[in-house]
């Protein structure tokens, strides 16, 4: 649907595990037919220019070769079942390609029955979150649909103002202030961007960006849910994950994650 829209190429991809070496030859003979069969047999790719590839090797590699060679604007892949304990050592092919890819990568959680129309864009105002909303406006995803834009404050002053038995009205207060001002910051990071005010609506609230991110997919109920990644690496990456992991990890929506340095754009 979204390279009909756009008029794009298509290609698709399977790979084939390279562990089992006398039967490389014959799967990949038989997963190139079975994609010819495909593009010829669904109706949704009628009109859609789709260039079968085969590709052998690990997924996380060949995905990102292919994508390379190809000088692709977008990944898109379907969700794997949740394996908990296997990918908080190692991560999930999508993690991985979004890892260490600069590529923006499109995670298909749903049914896809119509255009985009609601989107959520979580933003903590850096770099990464701008260059996520960037690569998703380049990609068309923020064509014509109502976009709200999620953003989690911390009150830094809550707790010592909690310990220190201020009222809680003042608390209240003080809450709302830092919300206030953290929304001035926020209309004026969209307003860099090139977004008119009228044309985007803000859900900030003070907490966690995971949990705040949650609270606002299930207050909005979006189709699409756009992130950046702040391209940490090695050890730390793995065992802290990033919030744009959390939330592929965590939420049943779409998700476009955009990696730092992304090609989109």
């Amino acid at each position: 649907m979204l390279a009909r829209e756009a008029g794009a190429e298509l290609t698709l991809l399977h790979i084939v595990d390279e562990e089992a070496d006398h039967l490389v030859a014959l799967e990949r003979a038989e997963s190139r037919k079975i994609l010819d069969e495909q593009i010829a047999a669904l109706a949704e790719l009628r009109g859609v220019q789709c260039h079968p590839v085969v590709e052998i090797g690990a997924a996380h590699d060949a995905i990102k070769r292919t994508a390379a060679a190809m000088t692709a604007d977008l990944i898109v892949m379907g969700s794997h079942r949740k394996q908990l304990l296997r990918d908080i050592f190692v991560g999930t092919t999508i993690e991985r390609v979004i890892r260490s890819g600069t590529w923006p990568v499109l995670m298909v959680n749903t049914e896809a029955a119509s255009s985009y129309s609601n989107v959520l864009a979580a933003l903590d105002l850096s770099d990464a979150s701008a260059e996520a909303v960037r690569a998703a406006r380049a990609l068309g995803l923020l064509d014509n649909v109502r976009l709200t834009v999620a953003h989690a404050f911390d009150a830094v002053a809550k707790t010592k103002m909690g310990l220190a038995d201020v009222p809680r009205d003042r608390i209240r207060a003080y809450i709302e202030e830092e919300r206030q001002r953290s929304t001035v910051e926020l209309q004026g990071f969209m307003t860099s961007l090139s977004f008119d005010a009228g044309t985007w609506s803000h859900y900030v609230a003070e907490g966690d960006a995971v949990p705040v991110i949650s609270e606002a997919v299930g207050a909005v109920n979006p189709e699409l849910l756009v992130v950046g990644t702040h391209g940490r690496s090695g050890v730390a990456k793995i065992l802290l994950g990033s919030v744009a992991e959390q939330v592929l990890r965590a939420l049943e929506i779409d998700i476009l994650a955009v990696p730092r340095g992304t090609t989109a754009g």
